[in-house]
């Protein structure tokens, strides 16, 4: 989630936030974005039921008012994280993101989980195992040793070590399927 390969904030003045409303009620007349048409949406298909699982994570963590869908102000508040969002928003979403039990803590089983899917979607080699990345993460972060990520060991210790929060952001950067869906929106105009 970054703004590489060329995608600027820019790219969400108010001059195109109309073409991004026409792809959004073209993919979702209704208005609201449902689970099923957010994986049609993002070309996401075949997926494991790890992926799977993943993907609806995504989705809750976008469905702000938990709801069952997104509507066109979730997604654009989606858009402008992925674009604009800061570093400490990012993390804090990320945070999100990775306790899937919603218990306020991850522990290693949810991060390699969330690991091993988001690579199963990106399709991105590694040279390190899900299991050894989880691994690494808990003995770099983990200072009390407890076996669970609070918050403010992730915010800190990702912070504090910049091959963690460069390969973090590496790992969840959509701009790919951002830029996609700006090419479809350029196509129809």
């Amino acid at each position: 989630m970054g703004n590489s390969n060329g995608t600027t904030v820019e790219e969400l003045k108010a001059c195109e936030s109309h073409q991004w409303y026409r792809k959004f009620m073209t993919e979702c007349p209704s208005g609201l974005l449902t689970y099923y048409e957010f994986k049609q949406f993002f070309g996401l298909r075949n997926l494991s039921e790890a992926s799977n699982a993943y993907v609806w994570t995504m989705f809750s963590t976008f469905d702000m008012n938990s709801d069952g869908y997104i509507d066109f102000m979730e997604y654009v508040a989606a858009l402008s994280l992925v674009l604009k969002g800061g570093v400490q928003q990012k993390l804090r979403w990320y945070f999100k993101l990775y306790d899937v039990d919603g218990s306020g803590c991850i522990d290693q089983e949810e991060l390699l989980q969330i690991i091993k899917s988001i690579r199963a979607i990106n399709g991105i080699p590694s040279e390190i195992s899900s299991e050894d990345f989880a691994n690494m993460v808990f003995e770099k972060i983990d200072v009390d040793g407890d076996g669970e990520l609070s918050y403010e060991e992730f915010m800190e210790g990702i912070q504090n070590d910049e091959m963690l929060l460069a390969t973090l952001t590496e790992s969840l950067d959509i701009t790919h399927i951002v830029n996609k869906i700006q090419g479809e929106i350029r196509a129809n105009i």
